[in-house]
């Protein structure tokens, strides 16, 4: 048996701290009032987590770009007939791939439609002056419906899957702590190391101050708008 290095600690914090964001957006949302102040900042902390994760997956390391995890009809093919090769299986397999990408889509459809609701009580989104009224019935409607359906119901599916995958003796969730898996020796020879070193970290965190000043500026220049548009 051999340790790779797969998750790269960028990535393994950005999974912690999306899955401890999105469970705060839930417990907020649901709670209302004066908790939907911090509602508002998990959602701008979300926004900027997901933008620094797609950059990342263009950047960051061997497993953790998007390239490598694409799940591809062949691969997920493979993978449903039991024939998947260890490169299939060493990070995301091709249903854990598929799951998250639908988890960004989702989770950046729920933050981009909160930055234009409009309860028309207490709470705006900052986008709300920015945009025509017709884009902030849809975006109100969506957020607080389908949109929050679709969210619950891929963390629900996401941690059944998990849950299912540690019972069956495929261990998910220690990489993503440690960031290495213990695999055959043969397997492990011929499987690339994600890099993981300070050079890569400094990397990320520009990226991470960069998609924060991003979501910042996009803010600021929404809640500069004088009133809700009209047009």
């Amino acid at each position: 048996m051999k340790t790779v290095r797969i998750w790269d600690l960028p990535t393994r914090l950005f999974h912690w701290l999306l899955a401890a964001a999105i469970f705060a957006l839930i417990a907020t949302g649901m709670r209302g009032g004066d908790a939907l102040r911090w509602h508002f900042f998990l959602g701008y902390a979300v926004l900027a987590l997901l933008l620094w994760r797609l950059v990342w997956g263009i950047v960051g390391g061997h497993w953790s770009r998007f390239a490598t995890i694409i799940p591809t009809p062949a691969r997920v093919l493979r993978y449903l007939r039991r024939q998947a090769t260890p490169a299939d299986l060493a990070g995301h397999n091709p249903l854990g791939a598929l799951a998250v990408f639908a988890i960004i889509a989702i989770m950046l459809a729920q933050v981009v439609s909160g930055l234009m609701v409009d309860d028309e009580i207490f709470y705006q989104g900052p986008l709300t002056g920015r945009v025509p009224s017709d884009w902030i019935a849809f975006a109100t409607s969506w957020h607080s419906g389908w949109g929050k359906k679709l969210t619950l119901g891929i963390i629900v599916l996401h941690v059944c899957a998990v849950s299912f995958h540690s019972l069956t003796g495929h261990k998910l969730i220690g990489p993503m702590f440690t960031g290495d898996k213990t695999l055959p020796q043969n397997d492990a020879a011929a499987l690339p190391a994600s890099t993981d070193g300070a050079r890569q970290r400094l990397l990320a965190l520009a990226i991470v101050a960069v998609a924060a000043l991003s979501v910042w500026a996009l803010v600021a220049w929404g809640n500069a708008a004088p009133s809700i548009s009209s047009y």
